[in-house]
C-alpha cells in the first residue's frame, strides 16, 4: 500500500507535462505573429518583460504551467516524506488524490475561462488537502 502515495507524483509529472506541451504550442505561434509584426523577441527575453505582450490565452496557459512548479513543490517533498517514513494510509491517499484533483481542475479553469474566485477556490481545496499531509506528519513528528 505504501508504494501507492507515489502515484499522484506521477499524475502532477504528467500534468505539468501536458501544461509544458500546451505552452509550447500556444506560445511559438504566437512568437511567429509578434515577430511578423516587428516585434524584437530578443528585446524581451527577460519574464517581466513579457507581460501583455503575448494574447491573454497565451499567457494564462504559460503562468498555470508556472504555478505547477510553485506549491506542487512541497506536495512533491511531503509525498515523499509520507512515502519514505512507511506513513502512507486511506486519509493520505485520499488527501494527495485530492490535491491532484483540484490542481487538475484549477489548471483546466485557468487556461480556458480563468475566473479568478473558481481559480481561488481550487487553490485554496488543493491547500486544504496539502495542509492535510503536512498537519499529520508534522503530528506524527512531534508524537514519534
Amino acid at each position: 500500500m505504501n508504494d501507492l502515495i507515489l502515484q499522484p507524483i506521477l499524475f502532477m509529472g504528467a500534468l505539468s507535462l501536458v501544461m509544458m506541451l500546451l505552452m509550447y504550442t500556444t506560445r511559438i505561434p504566437a512568437a511567429k505573429v509578434l515577430e511578423a509584426e516587428g516585434v524584437d523577441l530578443q528585446r524581451l527575453s527577460h519574464p517581466a518583460l513579457l507581460g501583455g505582450v503575448f494574447p491573454s490565452k497565451v499567457e494564462r496557459v504559460a503562468d498555470n504551467y508556472n504555478h505547477l512548479w510553485e506549491q506542487p513543490t512541497l506536495f512533491y517533498a511531503v509525498v515523499m516524506v509520507i512515502w519514505a517514513l512507511g506513513h502512507t494510509d486511506p486519509t493520505h491517499l485520499y488527501a494527495a488524490w485530492a490535491y491532484c484533483g483540484s490542481r487538475f481542475i484549477h489548471s483546466l479553469v485557468q487556461v480556458t475561462f480563468n475566473h479568478v474566485w473558481v481559480r481561488f477556490s481550487l487553490f485554496m481545496l488543493s491547500w486544504i488537502a496539502l495542509g492535510t499531509m503536512l498537519v499529520r506528519e508534522i503530528i506524527a513528528a512531534l508524537v514519534a
